[in-house]
């Protein structure tokens, strides 16, 4: 399989980043070390390129019916200028991707899908289209850069005119910033501190990225990789597709019961209805070790008995908190804040609590 390369791939290897194949891109892990990364963009600010993720555009007069019956969450609710988290449910009860949908203009939205499943997704929406509706895979387009950390905001400040402090969590704007015209420049982050993400045409990918550098410089900025991002993610219990959920797990299963709703008509709507109505035997729970280990994917979950309880889905040693940490699916009625769990780490069993979501609190 060819790897593709973003379009700041040459800048990445001149920073001296360790480049890895990740969802089919050759992608920057880290420029440092995890660690220093991470901390980065908890204590100052940190550039992340995304450009792997895709984007579709979906408009004309049924656009909103065709995002309605394909995702999970109630699209309808959007004005322009605001984006929300969802998901495609599948036909079996599972999930085929979380995305997030964007309202750009009354018949015009922006759907941002994980790179690991663009040609899936893609499949997915022109086999449910209908009607009168224009769809597009821009997703080699665009470049996408997320700006994180508690200076992001006076970072990116000093490079537009446009109000960053109006830009609320799951809002966005468009307009000019760093010398740059028509940068959609969304509040829709993944690393729990504040930020924002940049779609900017590939073109103008590296003039974007030198002007917030620029920027930063005087709040230590630090390209960020892959690495720290899972960290960052994790500590705030944030869903990984492909890790936490998938094809075979249902949103209800997940937590994702706050953007399933029963008000509209959506692939799969009835089952899920009944699953929601009967309950289900299983839970996407977050934890913290009190035990000395880290977690890993694929690890059993087990009760005080040691009897298999579950699975851990997502695990890591927290930079912010020094402790293991990770996510994982268990039996109902082990999900609960505060039950004890042990996770079989090789031959130990290490003792963890269930934790309320974000696992890292300020």
């Amino acid at each position: 399989m060819d790897i593709k390369k973003v379009a700041l791939n040459d800048i990445h290897e001149k920073l001296g980043a360790k480049m890895i194949p990740f969802a089919g891109y050759n992608m920057p892990v880290r420029y440092s070390s995890d660690i220093e990364e991470h901390k980065c963009v908890r204590e100052k600010v940190g550039v992340f390129d995304v450009s792997h993720m895709g984007e579709f555009f979906i408009e004309g007069p049924d656009a909103l019916d065709l995002i309605q019956k394909i995702t999970s969450n109630d699209a309808s609710k959007l004005e322009v200028g605001k984006a929300q988290y969802s998901c495609f449910p599948n036909a079996t009860g599972g999930i085929v991707d979380d995305l997030i949908v964007y309202k750009l203009a009354e018949e015009k939205y922006m759907l941002v899908v994980n790179a690991s499943n663009i040609d899936k997704d893609w499949n997915w929406v022109e086999q449910h289209k209908t009607g009168n509706v224009t769809t597009s895979n821009q997703s080699d387009d665009y470049s996408l850069l997320a700006v994180q950390g508690p200076k992001s905001i006076e970072t990116l400040q000093k490079i537009t005119d446009i109000n960053l402090d109006d830009i609320k969590f799951y809002t966005f704007n468009q307009g000019s910033i760093g010398g740059v015209n028509d940068v959609i420049i969304s509040a829709t982050g993944y690393t729990g501190e504040k930020g924002f993400e940049l779609y900017v045409k590939n073109e103008d990918a590296e003039a974007l990225w030198n002007k917030v550098f620029q920027a930063g410089e005087e709040f230590g900025i630090q390209p960020i990789g892959l690495g720290a991002r899972d960290t960052l993610r994790l500590e705030m219990g944030y869903c990984l597709y492909g890790n936490d959920i998938d094809e075979t797990t249902s949103p209800l299963e997940a937590g994702l019961g706050w953007i399933t709703k029963f008000t509209k008509d959506f692939v799969n709507h009835e089952a899920l209805a009944q699953q929601k109505e009967a309950g289900v035997s299983k839970k996407l729970v977050a934890f913290k070790l009190t035990d000395k280990g880290i977690p890993r994917n694929g690890y059993d979950i087990l009760n005080d008995q040691e009897e298999k309880i579950g699975h851990v889905t997502s695990g890591t040693m927290s930079p912010s908190m020094g402790i293991g940490i990770g996510m994982g699916y268990v039996n109902v009625g082990h999900h609960t804040a505060d039950s004890e769990i042990l996770i079989a780490v090789r031959n130990r069993k290490l003792k963890a609590t269930v934790v309320k979501a974000p696992i890292y609190k300020k």
